[in-house]
This record gives structure tokens, C-alpha cells and sequence, in this order.
């Protein structure tokens, strides 16, 4: 009896042990295809961080939405906050590099640094640090060009204006010329305020967002 009982009572625990087993191979691939899915990370202002927007209709939700579309493998993660300024940006990117890991960086940052009058030496030397940390870490980089106002004065527009295409050349990393392209001009694709664009204009901006990104078309169909 009682060698059948003990027969018994190791039988269910090896039964125990092979579902758990089983139980862990099947979670394993999932765990792991979590933490290896490359990523897209966003770092921008109040144009990337849906201001003023229902959540979910900003344009980062529709390149998520078309990289599902696509069967892409590519998660996004957008760390965009409103107000944001390439020096705020440069004290938060370090930390989202080691966590995040991603495999592409959208740079969408300096339009607030013209309207808080920082010096395009100031902006040139933040958004150069923020390019050549994301090449350090493996990471591919795509700078938004922004323009502003001819109102702040000629020189500052002008050197303004020619500091996105000057860093994508000199870091040799790719370029979207004007964020805003068939949005600038015209006002009703504007909020009330003038300044942050509507939800009529986030399909625009996703299409010059995906424009840009024609170089990393096979990149996304890969993890």
C-alpha cells in the first residue's frame, strides 16, 4: 500500500513538473518576442504629443496604425511631451536609449527653442548630441527640418531654417525637409490657437512622415 501510494504521489508530480515545463516553453517565445520587436522611438514637442487632440488621432497613431496595415514587426514609442525643447530632450534621451533600445530615432524638436529665443548655436549643439547618441547606441536617425516665422527677423529665421539640413548633412543621417510641408499655410488645418495643428492635419503630416521614411522600407518588414 504503501509503495503505491508513494508510486502515486511521484507520478503526479512528475506530471506536474512536464506541464510546467510545457507551460514555460510556450510563454518563453512570447516574453521574447516582446522584448526583441524593434522600436521606433518619437522624441518631439506639442506636434508630436497630440495636443489639443483626442487621444489615438495624432499622426504617430496613424504610422502605428499603417505599420500593423503593413505586417511590420516595428513597435513605436513616443516619448514626445508638449513644451518640449532640444534641452529637454537631450536630459531625457539617455535614459529612453537604455530602455528602450530602438532601432530608429525620430528627432521632431527645436520649434519651442525659437520660441523661448534659444541661440541656433545652443539648438545646433543639443540636437548634434541627440544625433550622434542615438548613432552611438545603433540607432538609425530621422531629423524633422522645421521653420519658423519670418517675424522673429531675417538672420535667425534664415540660420533657423538651414540648421536641420545642415546637421542631416553633416551627421549623414536622413532628413524630413519641413515637418509642416501643406500644412504651414494654411489656417484651417490649424487649432484656435494658430500654432498647433488639427486633427484634419495629422493624415498630412503622417504622409510626410512616411515619405521620409522611404530609406527604411526594408528595414520595417524586419526585425
Amino acid at each position: 500500500m504503501i509503495q503505491t501510494h508513494w508510486s502515486h504521489v511521484i507520478s503526479k508530480k512528475l506530471i506536474a513538473i512536464h506541464m510546467a515545463c510545457a507551460l514555460f516553453c510556450l510563454v518563453i517565445p512570447f516574453v521574447t518576442q516582446a522584448q526583441t520587436n524593434p522600436v521606433i522611438l518619437v522624441l518631439g514637442d506639442s506636434l508630436s504629443a497630440e495636443y489639443g487632440l483626442a487621444r489615438g488621432t495624432g499622426w504617430v497613431r496613424l504610422l502605428e496604425d499603417q505599420l500593423r496595415k503593413d505586417g511590420s514587426p516595428w513597435a513605436v514609442f513616443n516619448a514626445s511631451i508638449s513644451g518640449e525643447t532640444s534641452s529637454g530632450g537631450l536630459s531625457r534621451l539617455p535614459k529612453l536609449l537604455e530602455q528602450k533600445k530602438p532601432g530608429i530615432v525620430f528627432l521632431e524638436l527645436g520649434a519651442n527653442d525659437a520660441l523661448r529665443g534659444l541661440s541656433i548655436q545652443e539648438s545646433d549643439k543639443n540636437l548634434r548630441k541627440m544625433i550622434q547618441m542615438s548613432k552611438a547606441s545603433g540607432a538609425k536617425v530621422l531629423l524633422f527640418g522645421m521653420q519658423i516665422p519670418p517675424n522673429y527677423g531675417q538672420d535667425y529665421t534664415k540660420q533657423f531654417q538651414e540648421l536641420f539640413p545642415k546637421l542631416a548633412r553633416q551627421e549623414k543621417i536622413e532628413l524630413l525637409p519641413f515637418f509642416l510641408e501643406g500644412v504651414a499655410a494654411d489656417l484651417s488645418l490649424f487649432q484656435a490657437d494658430r500654432i498647433h495643428p488639427n486633427e484634419k492635419a495629422q493624415s498630412i503630416l503622417f504622409k510626410n512622415v512616411w515619405g521620409a521614411m522611404a530609406p527604411y522600407q526594408n528595414l520595417l518588414k524586419s526585425k
